[in-house]
């Protein structure tokens, strides 16, 4: 997304859950989370690092005669504990499988903490940079390393979170938008109509992919929540398995990719290249990128407004809400609607 100039937001009051507002987090206190680590029988130095994180408020920690934690609070009412642990539970299957990703410790036997009114949990900081995707080799690694995770993904089920699906990511998103009266007036129409269409699209390229297998995911596969070390075991970390949802194994490949579409061509050919030393890859799924990619799209809009009223987003995200940002949503998805009706990326020839 990009950066816009500061604007009034369009729309009038919004209603909102009370259990998603962010005012919890506003009140916390530096003591307050230091008094909560203690309370798992860790021993902070007082040092506190706020780390870019919006969903959840995630901070390094500076720890007495140990290197720092990463200590994560998560938002009220998003999440049921029984999903927390669902994801907790997922990591931990795939670090005793040795796949690198960032899975929180075990602190007096649980992985899940409560203090007060809050929900935290620890883990290991990992160094790293963000991977050089214009690198073959590292695509292919990449590929590889996804196809790991899918592979135990596919082992078994979600039961606590919900699917990537048109519904969830499309349907609802746009429901709530248009509910809570977020879209300027004069941009109402043209906003509908589209979203209509989006949806329309995306319904047809389900259609065109035919039944596809849902797996467990990483759900949120961007470079953000990769991190590339290089150290004695050089290679990708996944930090973040906040959004892990059931969906197509496509939704974890497809924004590795970029550029015009020769290029994200190539792209995906080394990306299945590593992806199937590991896990077949199902051809069919290739229908399924842009219409992810539309929900994505609807969908970031949506979180932006379910959040609004939390006082750090207004601060960090100043263009949402704006008519210029209506306005650029109204051609994205138009875009978007022209991509879905035409045929699916394909490999190239490597």
């Amino acid at each position: 997304m990009n950066a816009y100039p500061p604007a009034a937001p369009a729309a009038a009051s919004v209603p909102h859950s009370p259990a998603s507002n962010g005012l919890e987090f506003a009140t916390l206190t530096p003591e307050q989370l230091l008094d909560a680590l203690e309370s798992v029988g860790l021993q902070p130095d007082g040092r506190l690092l706020a780390l870019n994180s919006f969903e959840n408020r995630v901070y390094q920690v500076g720890i007495e005669d140990q290197q720092p934690l990463i200590a994560k609070f998560y938002r009220p009412g998003r999440w049921s504990d029984a999903a927390i642990l669902e994801e907790h539970a997922f990591t931990a299957e795939l670090v005793e499988r040795e796949i690198p990703v960032i899975a929180p410790l075990q602190l007096n036997g649980a992985t899940l903490h409560h203090y007060a009114d809050m929900r935290f949990s620890v883990f290991t900081r990992q160094p790293g940079r963000a991977p050089e995707l214009d690198d073959p080799d590292t695509l292919r690694w990449m590929g590889r390393f996804i196809g790991r995770i899918h592979a135990v993904g596919a082992l078994a089920e979600f039961k606590e979170r919900p699917a990537i699906s048109l519904q969830t990511f499309g349907i609802d998103s746009r429901d709530y938008l248009l509910q809570n009266n977020f879209l300027p007036p004069d941009l109402l129409p043209a906003w509908q109509s589209v979203a209509e269409q989006a949806l329309e699209g995306v319904a047809y390229c389900y259609e065109r992919a035919g039944q596809v297998s849902e797996i467990r995911l990483h759900g949120d596969c961007h470079m953000g929540n990769v991190l590339w070390h290089m150290g004695t075991n050089p290679g990708p970390y996944f930090v973040d398995f906040d959004d892990s949802r059931m969906g197509p194994a496509v939704q974890d490949l497809w924004m590795l990719l970029g550029g015009d579409p020769e290029a994200a061509s190539v792209q995906l050919a080394h990306v299945i290249d590593g992806y199937e030393q590991f896990q077949e890859f199902d051809d069919r799924e290739l229908h399924l990128v842009e219409a992810l990619r539309t929900l994505r799209l609807i969908h970031y809009s949506a979180w932006l407004a379910r959040r609004w009223q939390d006082p750090a987003f207004p601060v960090a995200f100043p263009w949402f809400n704006s008519q210029r940002y209506w306005q650029e949503r109204i051609l994205e998805l138009r875009e978007q609607v022209a991509l879905m009706q035409e045929a699916p990326l394909r490999p190239a020839r490597l």
